[in-house]
């Protein structure tokens, strides 16, 4: 570089130039052949090096490369590259203005220092297309997830130890040997993100919530898909399109439901209740019992006796759901008795739906209640209602 310079100096010494103003000009010469090659390398690596870099990795077999090689780590890695260039050529230019060379020195190196961080950053959050396809995350693929947000942390912490012993022109590991002293402020500048990724550790670890799931929570008016788990926030879009963020440390705090069971078991619960006014509650008399029997509700053997209404009325319905076919016969049903309350005897209907996506879901179970109350006046009950 010195040899450049002086080379230019003598050329643009044949002109008129003299003294302070010929060193001034070849210095600001230089200085600008030195910006115009490191634009000129900064296009050639974003124009031509990255768009080449994409299309061998699209032509491989293995799909990582496209994710971690993507357009926005290469446009990072691109940024990294001028910086480098101004920094070893542009100092030597100014030998003979210390200050000056020292701030440009300095300079250089923090850009370098924040592209890098940058870099790094982008690094980092492409490992987390790996399962941006997915609709759901395994807890493994989670526990990755909330560490490369660790690992961000960290990068934006060292790199900010890094920029601070360049303007103090301290080395790093001292200040990092000092940093027992500033524990504390630490603590509390990044409370939220610790908390978060403890309560985000627990939360995979257990299994508790993964991407996909579909949770419940009242108090924080969450009723949706869990759409991203990050060290901060848990973020769910509800069912009526809006977007809930909650703190990972709140699902560990207070409860939740995650529904996640029940849409890969093998259907849904349905527990409805019906109230049955007591005065209507009789044995059955004979014309009750032709009644059925004419009707194919119940045939006369199962009517023997001192049948009550009720009883009749409760097999009927057991019957009738075990031979539906939106029912889910493998599973637990049954139609029972509750404790008598003021307003009539509660009959519970307990069983599993084979349709568990919402809008089919409740026109089955509505198409089956309503049967019920209808074919309830048909036993001789009464349905309690308060007029």
């Amino acid at each position: 570089m010195k040899n450049i310079s002086s080379l230019v100096e003598h050329l643009l010494a044949s002109t008129s130039l003299k003294g302070d103003l010929l060193t001034t000009v070849t210095l600001l010469a230089l200085s600008l052949a030195v910006a115009l090659l490191a634009w000129l390398v900064y296009m050639f690596c974003l124009k031509v090096l990255s768009p080449v870099i994409v299309r061998i990795t699209r032509k491989t077999e293995v799909a990582w490369d496209d994710y971690l090689l993507n357009t926005q780590v290469l446009r990072s890695a691109c940024n990294v590259v001028p910086a480098v260039i101004v920094w070893k050529l542009m100092p030597p230019l100014f030998a003979a203005y210390p200050l000056a060379q020292d701030l440009i020195v300095k300079a250089t190196a923090i850009y370098i220092t924040v592209a890098m961080m940058r870099l790094a950053v982008s690094f980092i959050a492409s490992f987390k297309l790996f399962d941006s396809d997915k609709e759901h995350r395994t807890a493994a693929q989670q526990y990755f997830h909330s560490f490369c947000g660790v690992l961000k942390i960290v990068v934006l912490f060292l790199g900010i130890i890094v920029i601070i012993s360049i303007v103090i022109d301290r080395s790093p590991l001292t200040l990092l040997a000092g940093l027992g002293a500033t524990s504390a402020v630490l603590m509390l500048v990044f409370k939220d993100s610790i908390t978060g990724l403890v309560a985000g550790i627990r939360l995979t670890s257990n299994n508790m919530v993964r991407k996909g799931d579909w949770i419940t929570m009242d108090k924080a008016g969450v009723n949706g898909i869990v759409e991203d788990i990050t060290l901060s926030t848990v973020k769910v879009r509800n069912f009526d399109q809006t977007i809930v963020t909650v703190p990972p440390q709140k699902l560990i705090e207070d409860s939740f439901q995650n529904w996640q069971g029940m849409r890969e078991g093998e259907g849904r619960r349905v527990k409805r209740a019906l109230y049955i006014d007591f005065r209507s509650i009789a044995v059955a008399d004979g014309g009750l019992k032709r009644q059925l029997a004419d009707s194919g509700l119940l045939r006369k053997e199962e009517m023997r006796g001192e049948a009550v209404n009720l009883t009749l009325f409760r097999r009927y319905v057991e019957r009738w759901l075990s031979g539906r076919d939106d029912v889910v016969s493998g599973l637990t049903f049954f139609v029972r008795q509750l404790e008598p309350t003021p307003n009539g005897l509660p009959i519970e209907i307990y069983f599993f739906l084979k349709q568990k996506e919402w809008k089919s879901y409740e026109h089955h179970l509505a198409e089956i209640m309503e049967h019920v109350y209808a074919l309830a006046p048909v036993f001789g009950l009464r349905i309690y209602q308060r007029i």
